[in-house]
């Protein structure tokens, strides 16, 4: 009877809250019903009279149904596909056609030399410039990438990390000279150094001035531009350099809870804060997997924001995320097998219930995305959206003995690695009277710093990806194309090659910008910067001000090496 009861009132507070969104208008006017006419409920659980399954319900802590009651009757996950090419007028071009064709979102891909904080002058870009992204060397270049695109009705995600901060400084400027109220701004900026050191290696600085750079970044977009996730934890990359799925999974949360800790020491309200961190997951091809990781991310992040951090509400409960299908799983042989792939893995996400998606093109392996490929990868999301009935009903998996099975595991292997990243912060730390370890941030902070000191993160990963190779190589794991099935009639694609005519061309363009501005306003705004940088003071309005006289990013990032250093990473063997 007791069981019943549980079932019944965790029914009834669904009912509840669905109720209430559909009073504010929050569900859709749409079609719920299968391609036979049949109409299906917002969400499944344990029928009448069933003990409860202990899983809980859409929009209930801890959320490992979805955050929402709605699920995506209430708003659909968010299309927005990565994209960066060549010059910021080329890429313009691709973002206008993502949008025309139902993109509900831009994420900007930079090219080598910005996210390394370079101009495309510098001697080390030579031959880099525009090939891997979008060559972005100041304001003016920012402008040109969102002409005619409207920022302040746009959600803009920005995937780059090292120099962040000077990036997000053009791209308010660039709304400032659309004439867009900044504080009304919404998207998300990577920023997350963390994963850098632990995977991807793009890093300006040791890690202290990054995580003040981070910090200020926290403080000034919490006071000024409420909307706006200054972070985006970033599993994605941690995965693609040959995670599993419950490192990606322990790896990527430990990092976030590093964030909170960051504005904790701060002083910040983690009620006001938490809602600004968001994260970035990969989609594998391991469909159930790839699930449950997702389910498993929101419970762990929910309980432990609640009961180690102290929030109190839901939204700095809530884990969102935005997810990209996994490019470490397309293949160069057979190339068109990857639409399958990458459909799959979006299947994924969205049944794990992703808050917006990514969708990889066929010919990611050889090259840039062709027009071709990047619609198709485009209508691949709304294929799913559309016509297979995977909005009607919220976390349609959710008590599958199987996905649950899963979810749990991963829980636990994300747990036990926790306790492995505390016992990492704890050598070598001075302990006070108590016995506490002092940390002049956080105790998981310190862990991820002493696990990037020591190489293990790295050490970890690289395992897990020659694990998986052994595998492969005795065909234990198979790829099709690669290992097996490997006849094919397939012929070569064409591909997308991206010019030296952009270098050269984007080079003199920095020039002839370099030649036509203020530099005693450059040098001074460069100095107060500078004299921020030495001080306590927070860098954001300092690096604005020397965007706003059209301070590049090589100036900027050049000015701040000089007051930090650089890192480089300890030669291991």
């Amino acid at each position: 009877m007791e069981n019943h009861r549980e079932s019944s009132q965790g029914h009834r507070r669904w009912q509840d809250r669905f109720a209430a969104a559909e009073t504010k208008g929050l569900v859709r006017d749409a079609d719920f019903t299968t391609l036979s006419g049949v109409q299906v409920d917002p969400v499944y659980g344990p029928p009448e009279g069933e003990a409860p399954d202990g899983i809980g319900w859409p929009g209930e802590f801890p959320f490992t149904r979805g955050l929402y009651a709605t699920g995506y009757r209430g708003r659909p996950w968010t299309i927005r596909q990565f994209a960066g090419f060549g010059n910021a007028v080329q890429t313009n071009e691709r973002y206008k056609m993502i949008l025309e064709r139902g993109g509900g979102g831009l994420s900007v891909a930079f090219d080598m030399p910005t996210l390394m904080g370079r101009d495309s002058d510098d001697g080390l870009a030579l031959g880099e410039v525009g090939h891997c992204g979008v060559a972005i060397d100041s304001a003016a270049d920012m402008e040109t990438l969102f002409a005619d695109i409207p920022l302040g009705d746009v959600t803009t995600s920005m995937t780059i990390s090292g120099p962040a901060v000077p990036a997000f400084c053009m791209y308010l400027v660039a709304a400032e000279r659309q004439g867009v109220d900044i504080t009304k701004l919404n998207g998300t900026l990577q920023t997350d150094i963390f994963k850098e050191y632990i995977a991807q290696k793009e890093w300006l600085f040791a890690p202290e001035p990054h995580l003040r750079l981070i910090g200020d970044l926290m403080e000034y977009t919490s006071a000024n531009i409420p909307a706006y996730k200054p972070l985006s934890v970033s599993g994605y990359h941690i995965r693609e350099a040959g995670s599993t799925a419950a490192q990606e999974l322990a790896y990527t949360l430990a990092d976030g809870f590093g964030y909170v800790e960051l504005g904790l020491s701060r002083g910040m309200d983690v009620d006001v804060f938490a809602p600004g961190l968001s994260f970035f997951f990969d989609s594998h091809i391991d469909f159930f997997e790839e699930i449950a990781k997702f389910r498993a991310a929101r419970r762990i992040w929910a309980r432990w924001l609640r009961d180690e951090y102290g929030a109190k509400t839901d939204k700095a409960q809530w884990l969102r995320f935005h997810t990209q299908t996994a490019g470490v799983s397309l293949t160069a042989q057979q190339p068109t097998n990857n639409v399958v792939r990458t459909a799959v893995e979006a299947l994924a996400a969205v049944l794990g219930g992703t808050n917006s998606l990514h969708t990889n093109a066929l010919d990611e392996t050889l090259a840039l995305p062709s027009d071709q490929s990047a619609e198709v990868a485009l209508r691949t999301q709304q294929v799913l959206m559309e016509e297979t009935g995977v909005v009607n009903v919220a976390d349609p998996l959710g008590g599958s003995y199987y996905v649950e099975a899963l979810t749990d595991r991963l829980e636990a292997e994300a747990e036990a690695i926790f306790d492995k990243i505390r016992e990492m912060g704890e050598l070598g730390r001075e302990r006070d009277a108590s016995g506490a370890v002092q940390h002049e941030i956080g105790p998981i902070t310190s862990g991820l710093l002493r696990g990037i000191e020591d190489g293990w993160f790295m050490s970890e990963i690289a395992e897990a990806a020659f694990q998986y190779q052994v595998a492969l190589e005795k065909g234990e794991k198979r790829v099709v194309g690669v290992n097996c099935h490997t006849e094919s009639l397939a012929g070569d694609l064409e591909i997308m090659r991206v010019s030296h005519e952009v270098e050269v061309e984007q080079v003199r363009a920095l020039g002839a910008r370099k030649a036509a501005r203020d530099g005693v306003a450059v040098d001074a705004a460069l100095a107060r910067m500078v004299a921020a940088a030495k001080s306590s003071d927070n860098l954001i309005e300092p690096m604005l001000a020397a965007v706003r006289v059209e301070a590049t990013m090589g100036e900027i990032c050049d000015a701040l090496r000089d007051v930090w250093g650089v890192y480089r990473e300890p030669a291991r063997f």
